[in-house]
């Protein structure tokens, strides 16, 4: 499978099978995360991966996590991230969303189904894991093995916006 079709294939799984992930798939999971690019190479991220019931169950608070077997909160540190000299803006939730998006296409590769979630409450999920203040949760990461219908790989010429909507040529 080539990088496009790993892309066009990928959609937002809201149903997950009862089977866990292979610590295999786990792991691969994670190097892809490994070798994300970030800001100045910075490496801002900081991923807890849960897997057990219990721990899932926490999500609750202030996310829906559809049940996945395995989840893996996305946080970034602020102490740690790069920030932009000229404006002072903080790359925090770019790096933090280009580890989930390696992360995200690998689990697809793998024959696994995601759900990239940022609809939570950020408070109430910092209380739930006993996050410090320099952690950010940045991105919520629903894994498993789907069990819904997977859509088609040529739906985007039907959802998403024309090209030409946005994309600009430079002229000449």
């Amino acid at each position: 499978m080539t990088i496009l079709d790993t892309i066009k294939t990928r959609y937002s799984v809201r149903k997950y099978e009862k089977r866990s992930v292979e610590q295999g798939k786990v792991n691969a999971i994670l190097e892809a995360a490994h070798c994300a690019p970030t800001a100045a190479n910075m490496q801002p991220q900081k991923i807890l991966v849960v897997q057990n019931p219990e721990n899932l169950e926490k999500f609750s608070a202030g996310a829906n996590t559809y049940n996945a077997p395995l989840v893996m909160l996305v946080c970034a540190d602020l102490d740690t991230a790069w920030v932009r000299p000229f404006d002072g803006k903080n790359m925090v939730d770019i790096d933090a969303s280009i580890v989930t998006d390696h992360m995200m296409l690998t689990a697809t590769e793998l024959g696994l189904g995601s759900c990239w979630i940022t609809y939570f409450d950020p408070e109430a999920i910092r209380a739930a894991f006993n996050l410090p203040e320099n952690l950010v949760p940045v991105n919520i990461l629903a894994i498993g093995y789907a069990a819904d219908k997977a859509q088609s790989p040529d739906r985007h010429t039907q959802t998403r916006k024309a090209l030409n909507q946005t994309v600009t040529f430079e002229t000449l």
